[in-house]
């Protein structure tokens, strides 16, 4: 028997409802992504920014990743705390523009976890981080690592903190380790 996620998007200007079989979902056992991940150098400097919603999953985020970066050799973690999901792209812009004659960070990895409600405030905050961290993207010289949980409950929340669908925290600490390394390789 095959199961299925059920999508409901809601906008001012539009509807729509579809099923996605399961089977179909991201499985990060079918990526690359935990292949080697290289040599970080020694004065990486990483900024975690994290929300203060949904605290007991994103604090399991955070040790994920920052255990996942001391692993891999990162020994400046930078720790930020901020209210919610729609917040982290200020925080991140901010702690870029006054670092600027410091040692600046060689990435960010903002995390949160946005759990589906019974009103379209999800998709307003989902769309706003969204945005926000890809315009980050564009606009800094580092890059920005989206490790936001966008899910429908709590249970697909904890499936990925370390439940049948990994570790989105140690995931993120990986992809922020793999584009230092490649902005050095631009350098």
């Amino acid at each position: 028997m095959s199961s299925f996620a059920v999508h409901l998007s809601v906008f001012p200007d539009q509807c729509s409802l579809f099923l996605q079989p399961l089977s179909h979902m991201a499985d990060v056992n079918k990526s690359n992504l935990r292949n080697k991940t290289g040599i970080l150098p020694k004065d990486a400097c990483v900024v975690v920014v994290k929300t203060e919603w949904n605290a007991a999953i994103v604090d399991e985020l955070e040790k994920g990743c920052i255990g996942k970066l001391k692993e891999l050799g990162a020994k400046k973690i930078v720790s930020l705390t901020v209210p919610g999901a729609v917040e982290i792209p200020f925080a991140i812009r901010n702690y870029w523009q006054h670092q600027k004659k410091k040692k600046t960070p060689d990435v960010f990895i903002a995390l949160g976890c946005v759990i589906r409600g019974g009103t379209p405030h999800f998709e307003y905050v989902c769309k706003s981080v969204t945005e926000g961290i890809v315009q980050l993207n564009l606009l800094l010289s580092v890059p920005t690592i989206f490790g936001i949980l966008t899910v429908d409950s709590e249970e697909q929340a904890r499936d990925r903190i370390g439940g049948r669908h990994g570790h989105k925290g140690e995931e993120a600490a990986i992809t922020a380790v793999k584009m230092i390394l490649l902005k050095k390789q631009f350098e």
